[in-house]
């Protein structure tokens, strides 16, 4: 048997005579060998059609379209025991945009539910041939062999195939299963055709014995129903996922389920502490992206807000001149010194677990300069270190030229009674900059003058922190990783069929803007030679 340590093939050669429960579904269920042997299955499937195409790579692409159901696991499990390639279609796409997904990618063969059949016939893809019984053989594969390819989330930009390798996925599912054992239960509503449920749900299972559970789709009323009904002990949650499970009716027996930890990235801070306490639970917000070239270890002991420490060989720099950022000043947890301390996340110690983009040289040379990696995420630390989340590349904000950060205006908008989620995003000012602009949704009615004395009641916000323009919305526009695609509230601004609140220049009060606003403020955009910036998709390119 071939040495496999550090892969994803020799976690699942590790419980293949497991007889504790691997895989729950619905009413169905899979022992941990069971689920092996039908990854062994699909193995011995894919070494068959390898032979069938006429491609000259050494690795077969089989794209899937999948919801999360246990063909799709055991389609992973397969290609990473046979040395082959899933790659991770997002069915939530378009057709075109799912055909030039496929094509970048150079899918062989695509697998896919029926539900998405009328989808697949799009593609211009051949269908891979119904599974066939066909001998194992075991496959010799290393850290580095690409087990999966993985679009980033796309939320401000085309989305870009990552590579996945073997060890990208052994290495957090060894770690994050260091916490669980065989008795526990680990809870995938998240997508599996994006990294985080791959890496912090399917990987600790697989490493730690613990039983992964799978529901197709996420559900915010559904969720505590299904960790009961399970018994699931670890849940996995991506971006606004939280704040839409908090926003259900409170019930007194919340914290009657057997629930111990809550794993996943973007959780607001107020939403992570109000999940903990009503269902009776520790949430570990973590820091990182689908590159894993940066990733930010929870402190519960720093600062309200921040990340945790930055990690050794991780700097924040000025994009520009490419120099480390001072530290921040931070007074009430106001920062005073933006210009200077707000800057890109830097590993100046190599690229972490990224391995680069699928055939995307200019993505890769937009990351990787001079052997080290530029997230395009902007943040700042303090002096003691600890670092805090200013916004994405395209969510950088300058008001009367200053700088501003996105995520505390975000943090301190979600304290507002009533608020589900709030997104902030920068919208043209008439004459230089930006205008601050937040979507809201929002439990009950907005009431303009409540919302405008909590604001001004705010010690960390400053006057220019403050919104110009307030959007009341019944939903966000997401990704299926519950992400809030800003782009496309940028390209709408204030021009959107949802109520729309501002404050006129010099006056501190918000009103709803009315038809002969909007064409006055047009107006000045044409008297300051800006009008280009109205046009939506000016507006938004000039972003992404």
């Amino acid at each position: 048997m071939s040495d496999q340590s550090g892969t994803l093939a020799g976690l699942l050669a590790a419980r293949a005579d497991d007889a504790g429960p691997g895989l729950l579904y619905e009413d169905k269920a899979w022992t941990w060998r069971e689920y092996v042997a039908e990854s062994r299955a699909r193995a011995a499937w894919l070494a068959t059609l390898a032979h069938e195409r006429s491609s000259n790579k050494n690795r077969l692409h089989l794209g899937v379209l999948y919801d999360n159901v246990p063909e799709l696991v055991f389609l992973l499990g397969g290609a990473a025991l046979a040395g082959h390639v899933v790659v991770a279609l997002n069915p939530t796409r378009g057709p075109d945009e799912l055909a030039r997904d496929a094509q970048a990618t150079d899918v062989d063969f695509l697998a896919f539910d029926p539900a998405y059949a009328g989808l697949a016939d799009a593609l211009g893809v051949a269908k891979a041939p119904p599974l066939a019984a066909a001998p194992y053989e075991e496959t010799e594969v290393d850290p580095d062999t690409l087990a999966m390819l993985i679009f980033t989330s796309g939320t401000s930009g085309r989305p870009r195939a990552v590579r996945i390798t073997q060890r990208k996925i052994a290495i957090p599912g060894v770690g994050l299963g260091a916490m669980l054992t065989p008795a526990d239960r680990i809870y995938c509503s998240m997508p599996l055709f994006h990294s985080g449920a791959i890496m912090a749900a399917y990987a600790p299972a697989v490493a730690s014995g613990a039983a992964l559970v799978l529901r197709r789709r996420f559900s915010a009323s559904g969720l505590i129903g299904d960790v009961r009904r399970y018994g699931c002990t670890y849940l996995h949650y991506v971006g606004k996922a939280l704040s839409y499970v908090l926003a259900t009716p409170p019930q007194p027996d919340d914290r009657d389920n057997p629930l111990k930890i809550a794993f996943g990235n973007e959780g607001s801070t107020i939403a992570t502490k109000r999940f903990g306490e009503r269902f009776g639970c520790y949430v570990i917000d973590a820091f990182g992206s689908t590159e894993t070239a940066i990733s930010v270890t929870p402190d519960p002991t720093g600062p309200p807000g921040s990340l945790g420490r930055l990690p050794e060989g991780v700097e924040i720099r000025d994009p520009i001149t490419g120099k480390q950022c001072p530290p921040a000043l931070i007074e009430q947890g106001r920062l005073l010194n933006a210009d200077e301390a707000i800057g890109e996340l830097v590993n100046t110690a190599g690229l972490g677990l990224f391995d680069g983009y699928y055939n995307d040289p200019e993505a890769d040379a937009e990351r990787i300069r001079q052997g080290t990696y530029w997230s395009g995420d902007f943040a700042y630390a303090d002096a003691g270190g600890y670092v805090y989340f200013a916004g994405r590349g395209t969510e950088r904000l300058r008001v009367d030229g200053e700088n501003m950060a996105v995520a505390p205006i975000e943090a301190a908008i979600r304290e507002f009674p009533g608020v589900v989620e709030a997104a902030v995003y920068p919208v043209p000012d008439a004459a230089a900059g930006d205008q601050i602009m937040a979507a809201m949704v929002l439990s009950g009615g907005f009431d303009a003058g409540a919302f405008a004395a909590f604001l001004a009641g705010r010690a960390d916000l400053g006057a220019k922190a403050i919104p110009r323009y307030v959007r009341i919305t019944d939903a966000f526009p997401m990704t299926p990783s519950s992400k809030v695609i800003k782009r496309l509230l940028v390209r709408e601004g204030w021009r959107t069929a949802d109520p729309v609140w501002w404050r006129p220049p010099h006056d501190e009060n918000f009103r709803p803007i009315t038809p002969a606003d909007v064409g006055n403020i047009e107006e000045e955009f044409r008297r300051y030679g800006r009008a280009h910036l109205l046009n939506p998709m000016n507006r938004a390119e000039s972003r992404e």
